[in-house]
């Protein structure tokens, strides 16, 4: 294998790994400040109860999150010292903005939630609730800025060497895909930990745990399991047409289009057979085309537009996507099952909902991995859309081998740090909101 796949390789594994972290960070940090702001009105003990469990998991979560964050940032000046270097203006003023804007506001008022409970007053207790909620949602939007950029430029000039100059940092910042891609990232750690909490207090209320205290847990985690999703629909609906306008190859291969046309049907699963340019499986007919500007016979570009050498690998990209799209499905249909059952009255006592709940945790999990996996083997073969080509950007002086060795140090270190965090997750879980 060349040093240019491992490279990628171990990238993708890294960033797979920590996505996994600030994708639970944001929305338990939303929930600790729903929860601390109904015990400052409500002076219910069970919604105090609800914060300081929360807290302990939040603490949990932001370390490990932290830790295997770092080795991305190492990596760009390893693995990828050409992209650095092009790129350096542009991502300097951005990474920097995250770490001195965001990522210390959070950590400091993290500690006073973890440490502050009866040291400090309810008022400002709640005022560090909310600005950990703020300085979670900060470093997100930086780093999504970052993301962003690489997807859809703005703001630059080419200066006289080739590298990428930063022009206007305002018009990089909110650059074509940022509002979009950030909404969208936002609500999916929204939906992750709705369903976390739900599922963790779902267990709760079946083995007949922690009383009132999981009732009322179990209460806002249906809440949220049920809307968030539901908001998350419209938002990948309106990133899904900032794909189709900005990176109309990426939207044909995610949907296995290889021809122009108007009437594009949307698949619900299926098969690209790239070689033959056929697409096999279940279809509505017009359905993409309706949903892109509500006409059904819009016209939607196909991959034939567009240099062979161009295609990302369209059916590896077909399926990650709709496997994002088909947990989303899943969780709509099961949130607001959940929210009939609670508007019934029915939730506490259906056993069959709540033992399903639990093994629900690991979906929004699938669905923003499988979602981030799209979005970027679907923007290649560019690690800048149409400006700098993957190949262009690894190390020149790094091998394969040592790529390599690295990659299985990392495998080792992210399977420690997996059973650690596992096992002092449950041992929390365990000890439950009444400890």
């Amino acid at each position: 294998m060349s040093a240019l796949f491992l490279a990628r390789l171990q990238f993708a594994f890294t960033i797979c790994f920590h996505f996994l972290f600030p994708a639970m960070t944001l929305g338990t940090a939303l929930i600790i400040l729903i929860s601390e702001s109904l015990y400052l009105i409500k002076k219910d003990e069970a919604y105090k109860k609800i914060t300081d469990f929360l807290v302990k998991l939040l603490g949990l979560i932001f370390v490990v999150g932290a830790a295997t964050g770092i080795v991305m940032e190492f990596s760009f000046g390893t693995n990828w010292s050409g992209y650095s270097r092009a790129v350096g203006d542009i991502f300097g003023p951005i990474l920097a903005a995250e770490g001195v804007i965001a990522f210390f506001l959070e950590s400091v008022f993290l500690g006073v939630l973890l440490y502050g409970r009866g040291k400090t007053s309810p008022g400002v207790y709640w005022l560090s609730a909310l600005l950990v909620f703020i300085g979670g949602h900060l470093s997100a939007f930086w780093i999504v800025v970052a993301n962003s950029w690489m997807q859809t430029p703005a703001g630059y000039v080419i200066g006289e060497s080739g590298k990428i100059i930063l022009g206007n940092f305002a018009d990089a910042v909110f650059n074509p895909s940022t509002v979009v891609r950030y909404v969208h990232t936002i609500l999916a750690s929204w939906v992750t930990s709705a369903v976390m909490v739900a599922g963790i207090a779902g267990y709760y209320v079946r083995k007949g745990l922690h009383g009132q205290t999981a009732r009322t847990m179990l209460k806002v985690g249906i809440i949220l399991f049920a809307l968030t999703p539901l908001l998350q629909l419209g938002a990948g609906h309106a990133h899904a047409v900032k794909v189709i306008n900005m990176q109309p190859e990426k939207a044909a291969a995610m949907e296995g289009h290889f021809n122009t046309m108007k009437g594009a049907p949307i698949y619900a699963l299926g098969y690209v057979d790239v070689e033959n340019q056929k697409t096999y499986g279940i279809y509505i007919p017009r359905g993409l085309s309706f949903l892109y500007n509500f006409d059904w016979n819009s016209e939607i570009k196909g991959l034939n537009d567009y240099p062979r050498e161009d295609w990302p690998p369209v059916n590896f990209v077909f399926q990650v996507y709709h496997i994002m799209v088909g947990a989303g499905a899943l969780m709509i249909a099961l949130g607001l099952l959940g929210a009939y059952l609670l508007w019934r009255g029915k939730l506490y006592e259906n056993r069959k909902y709540l033992f399903i709940l639990p093994f629900l945790i690991p979906l929004p999990h699938i669905a923003h991995e499988t979602g981030w996996i799209a979005a970027e083997v679907g923007r290649q073969p560019w690690i800048i859309y149409k400006l700098m080509k993957t190949s262009q950007s690894a190390s020149v002086v790094v091998s394969a081998g040592e790529i390599t060795f690295s990659l299985v140090m990392f495998a080792l270190i992210y399977l420690l740090l997996a059973v650690i965090f596992l096992k002092i997750f449950i041992k929390i879980v365990q000890k439950g909101p009444a400890a």
